[in-house]
């Protein structure tokens, strides 16, 4: 359990830096929209390229994805149907919202709570590949084929080929058709690739940080509500779904049970914050959804991990 306070400790360090500079200002006026566009356009996909190119495409379908997949998906229509009916949010707004109810932070905080709760850094594979590979194209087509208020409608057309010129998803159907042809990249392709892989969390991090200078308290605006239906969505409900879901759809026990509900109750991953800022769609939302279900998460994987364990 260490260690997996020694990945928060990490994750809030890293964007207090930001903050710092944020603070100071000299990075500018636009460094969290730079930084987040750094992440989101190069250093992201390059990073999903490495992960699945190196990955099994088979564990996508292992029978712990019942309730990692399932809980994420139910979470995020749970959402959107609630924010929907209560404030009649657009469709970008409600698949923000969605993804912050539902998305983990399987990347960052996953592996080593993996790694030194569950023992197997392979546990977390599954709710990984689910996220790149289904929840983030998706949202990210509905938020690009949304646009804002006096910018031209897409077409038809531009709808069906957004995913396949979105950044993350080219990276990881590169990465996807690496690994199923078992092709190796040769070292000087791949060294300079794993250099600018390297770049996207903790750019990600110092463009959250950056964004919480001079913010206001988190969940004190007018979209309070939807953040705390967020909040609660991911901190109590998608883990105590992807724990029935395990046990009694896909007749999980023992370590397979806890990972199921200790990856589910991972907090909101910082990439939904970088997938808002790149669309200019709810920033200030998902930015506290983020905050707030990180911390929130610290009593609840410890007690998951007590209680199960």
């Amino acid at each position: 359990m260490n260690a997996v306070l020694g990945g928060f400790v990490t994750l809030v360090a890293v964007i207090v830096v930001g903050w710092a500079f944020g603070r100071a200002g000299v990075l500018g006026g636009e460094a969290a929209t730079v930084l987040s566009r750094l992440s989101f356009y190069v250093a992201t996909p390059a990073l999903l390229m490495l992960t699945l190119a190196d990955a099994d495409p088979a564990v996508l379908f292992s029978a712990g994805l019942l309730g990692t997949a399932g809980s994420a998906v139910l979470c995020a229509l749970l959402f959107a149907g609630l924010a929907r009916w209560r404030w009649r949010l657009g469709p970008a707004e409600l698949t923000t919202g969605a993804l912050a109810s539902s998305y983990v932070n399987a990347g960052n905080l996953g592996v080593p709570i993996a790694v030194y709760v569950l023992g197997d850094a392979s546990y977390v594979a599954p709710v990984l590949l689910f996220q790149v590979l289904v929840m983030a194209p998706v949202g990210l087509a509905v938020l690009a084929g949304s646009p804002g208020r006096g910018a031209a409608v897409p077409s038809r057309w531009g709808l069906l080929s957004q995913p396949l010129r979105t950044p993350v998803v080219i990276g990881c159907a590169i990465g996807l058709l690496l690994a199923a042809a078992g092709w190796q990249l040769p070292a000087l392709v791949r060294q300079p690739v794993e250099l600018i892989a390297d770049v996207a969390v903790p750019a990600a991090l110092l463009a959250y940080g950056v964004s919480l200078h001079g913010a206001p308290r988190p969940a004190s605006g007018e979209g309070a509500r939807q953040v705390w239906l967020a909040v609660v969505l991911k901190t109590l409900v998608q883990p105590g779904l992807a724990y029935a879901l395990g046990r009694w759809g896909a007749g999980l026990d023992g370590v397979a049970l806890l990972a199921v509900t200790v990856t589910s109750a991972l907090p909101t991953a910082q990439n939904v914050f970088v997938y808002a800022t790149s669309y200019g769609r709810r920033t200030e939302v998902v930015r506290d959804v983020v905050l707030l279900s990180t911390v929130l998460s610290v009593p609840a994987l410890a007690g998951i991990a007590l209680l199960m364990g």
